[in-house]
């Protein structure tokens, strides 16, 4: 007799077999007792299914079991929480499986077999079924007050003392379908962290905030849209357009100027195809050069400035296709010139070796002269870049439907610029110039600050519409591979960061042909990048002063700042505050020169005339 029995309690009920078999009261068969061949079957199903067959103590701890399960959400909102998560059946003071040093068992519901889980019911399912029922055992009467013990369920406690929020969902995991689990009150809820904002706590997902702030972005120029529709109307007027390319419906200037530079193209080609064979010098080559080069920066300009009929949007769009058409040649002959060089070192090296340099064309790569062909030169004069190579790398196949995405967007956007400059930017230019006459230097600014957002809007458009859809479209038609036509300028930190990175073609023709060059001839790389600087404000002048046909040099010395200006941004503004920098430099710099052209070019054409008169 135990302890227990002496005590006058109830006897211990003996445990059942591990594995799921019924606690009856019984000693389960040993192994060797069961007959062979007989399949291992749980105790109760040995004896059968019905209550009528079980032993009356088992039919009334199941009775039991039944109606506690059901009482237990009502029981569970009253019973009061206790440390150590003890599962509470029928009332604070019992344990489920009613005593014992077992513990509680949590998991207590009516099984798929009719009885109790957790008191010997066996399932239909078998043997399997019974062993994985979840018991977690609450706080035993001998375990304290600092950890639970869980049995059979194939996972090891937390460490953390008391539980916590990991542990009671790894319970609620564990338990099987059907079972009602009492998953014990978390102790801990705070732990060593920081704020998301603060920099050592390493977040960087700020997705909500980029598109509030697109948001905030669309609803503030939508107001400004309506207040300028408010108050000037609808300025939108297609035939505008055309007048500023056209004066005359019958004189076609500019498109006769860009016709006329397919001369110089072929004059170029001439010179190198003598080149190639010996009929002309290098001396020779390169003064001919040199007056082709030279001749295509100045007629164009000639004609601009001393032809009546052209207009200033004409003379702009005439000036770039020369320009462009400068620096095409210009590489054109850079490379030819270091093809004709390579050849010369390679037949000194390679003339006792006989005919060793002839592998290329199973690849069918062109090697030089074979690259001096009509077809040749016209591929690199229409192709998206800038500097010229004998091969360049080829797409396999022309994508139409990207294509027709990029020619929708080229056709969409350059509406939207239009409509965005008349409707926006005219009116507010033609508002600053009182200001600028009276020099108001308050509304100056505000003039200023006013004519800074659809100036940078505009702007934005332009650079996704030219070097996104323009030159994709071109890329694609002609199946150019290399689409690199700019980098994340606007992550720049730096003013020289974003000078190398907005335009690819025009940095990649600048370090090829100028900056390389120069430093290869001794120069120092504050000079180099100095002439690159000079030379990039010199074609911005170029482009402005001669269609406008004054001279005040506002663009070259905008370009020409960009020096002081890129070591002012990195000797004292580091990471988001130079990417701010770089920002506030594109926002504001470009009002202030559009503002300085369009005063000047307004008091010479409209307000002179009127005092001379």
């Amino acid at each position: 007799m135990s302890s227990r029995e002496a005590a006058g309690g109830a006897p211990r009920r003996r445990r059942g077999p591990r594995g799921g078999g019924c606690v009856t009261g019984r000693t389960p068969r040993t192994p060797s007792s069961r007959r062979p061949g007989r399949p291992r079957l749980p105790a109760c199903r040995a004896r059968g299914d019905h209550d009528s067959q079980r032993a009356p103590r088992v039919r009334g701890l199941q009775i039991g079991a039944r109606r506690a399960s059901e009482r237990l959400p009502e029981q569970r909102a009253r019973a009061p929480g206790r440390p150590g998560g003890r599962a509470l059946i029928g009332g604070p003071g019992q344990r489920a499986g009613y005593g014992g040093r077992q513990g509680a068992v949590a998991a207590v519901g009516r099984g798929a077999g009719g009885g109790a889980a957790g008191l010997g019911c066996c399932e239909p399912g078998g043997p399997r079924l019974c062993r994985d029922r979840v018991r977690i055992e609450a706080m035993g009467d001998r375990g304290g007050a600092g950890g639970s013990r869980r049995r059979r369920t194939g996972s090891r406690p937390s460490s953390q003392s008391g539980g916590g929020p990991a542990a009671a969902e790894e319970e609620v995991r564990a338990a099987a379908p059907g079972a009602t689990v009492s998953v014990s009150r978390p102790t801990r809820c705070h732990r060593l962290q920081d704020s998301l904002f603060s920099s050592d706590s390493g977040f960087n997902n700020y997705r909500g905030i980029l598109n509030w702030c697109v948001v905030m972005l669309i609803l503030s120029n939508a107001r400004l849209f309506l207040e300028n529709l408010i108050k000037y109307g609808i300025l939108v007027d297609p035939i505008q357009v055309v007048s500023l390319f056209l004066k005359d419906p019958y004189s076609w200037p500019a498109l006769c100027l860009v016709i006329v530079a397919n001369v110089f193209a072929v004059a170029a080609f001439q010179v190198e195809k003598r080149l190639a064979v010996g009929a002309l010098t290098e001396q020779a080559g390169l003064l001919l050069h040199v007056l082709n080069l030279a001749t295509i920066l100045c007629f164009p300009a000639a004609v601009a400035l001393l032809l009546e009929s052209i207009t200033p949007v004409g003379s702009v769009l005439a000036l770039m296709v020369y320009t462009i058409l400068f620096l095409k040649l210009f590489s054109y002959r850079d490379v030819n010139l270091w093809c004709r060089e390579r050849r010369a070192r390679a037949k000194a090296k390679a003339a006792p070796a006989g005919k060793k340099a002839n592998g290329g064309t199973a690849q069918r790569m062109v090697s030089y002269p074979d690259n001096l062909t009509y077809r040749d030169l016209y591929y690199f004069l229409f192709a998206p870049t800038l500097c010229y190579e004998l091969n360049f790398p080829r797409s396999p196949r022309i994508r139409k439907r990207f294509l027709l995405r990029r020619l929708l967007e080229m056709l969409f956007l350059t509406q939207l610029q239009v409509g965005l400059i008349q409707q926006w930017m005219v009116p507010t230019i033609q508002n600053s110039m009182k200001p600028f006459k009276d020099m108001d230097y308050s509304r100056i600014i505000e003039r200023l600050l006013k004519l800074a957002v659809p100036n940078h809007l505009i702007w934005l458009i332009f650079f996704y519409w030219f070097f996104h859809s323009c030159m994709n479209a071109v890329a694609e038609l002609m199946q150019f591979g290399d689409r690199e036509f700019y980098r994340d300028w606007w992550n720049s930190e730096s003013v020289t960061y974003f000078w190398q990175n907005w335009n690819i073609p025009v940095h990649k023709w600048c370090l090829r042909h100028f900056y390389k060059p120069m430093l290869r001839r001794g120069s120092s790389k504050w000079v180099a990048r100095t002439g690159v600087f000079f030379a990039s404000a010199f074609f911005h002048e170029y482009l402005v002063s001669i269609p406008l046909h004054m001279f005040r040099l506002w663009a070259f010395t905008g370009m020409m700042a960009q020096i002081p200006l890129a070591w002012i941004v990195s000797r004292f503004f580091q990471g988001n505050y130079g990417n701010a920098a770089v920002w506030l430099t594109l926002i504001i710099g470009q009002p202030v020169a559009v503002l300085m052209y369009v005063h000047d070019y307004y008091v010479l054409h409209y307000e002179a005339p009127v005092v001379g008169a």
